[in-house]
């Protein structure tokens, strides 16, 4: 898939195949994450794979807008780690260009994923430490459900002539 039609057809899917995705599929998924830039190279991110039926069934009580964990048969925590952090703040930037790295390798590799926001709300930030008995300087940005795909969202035009500005508003 070449890299223009993966950013364009790519969507956030939501409904999942009970088939799994193999845990070198996964490792891909990883892989292609921690080939994001970050700033100063430091790459400031853990990933923990979730893949157990209880702990994904239980992740909707933490964020709802993750229902659909209770299809997907894996989902990854992204998280950042303070202790990796050269330039202070930029974690939060890093770690969303590895979710768009993720996304995108999902979509290329023929599974689907969407993108479950959790920082910065206290409330599932604190859920996702307690349920993963998070250490200190840990902590979880985003949840990203995964799997083969049971939907097949439309394609939509997204680009907007009036949202760009050359040399100034």
């Amino acid at each position: 898939m070449e890299t223009l039609e993966a950013i364009k057809t790519r969507r956030s899917i939501r409904k999942f195949k009970p088939q799994p995705a193999s845990r070198q599929m996964v490792k891909e998924l990883l892989e292609a994450a921690m080939f994001a830039p970050s700033a100063g190279n430091e790459q400031p991110w853990q990933f923990i794979v979730v893949d157990e039926r209880k702990i994904l069934d239980e992740v909707p009580r933490i964020c709802p807008t993750a229902a659909m964990c209770r299809q997907a048969p894996v989902a990854v925590l992204v998280c950042g780690d303070a202790s990796l952090e050269r330039y202070q703040g930029f974690w939060v930037l890093d770690c969303s260009a590895a979710v768009q790295n993720l996304l995108l390798a999902a979509h290329a590799m023929g599974l689907g994923a969407v993108w479950a926001g959790v920082y910065p709300l206290k409330d599932r930030v604190e859920g996702f430490r307690r349920l993963f008995s998070l250490p200190e300087g840990i902590t979880p940005f985003a949840l990203v459900p995964l799997g083969y795909p049971d939907q097949k969202p439309g394609l939509q035009e997204r680009y907007r002539e009036e949202r760009v500005h050359y040399n100034g508003w």
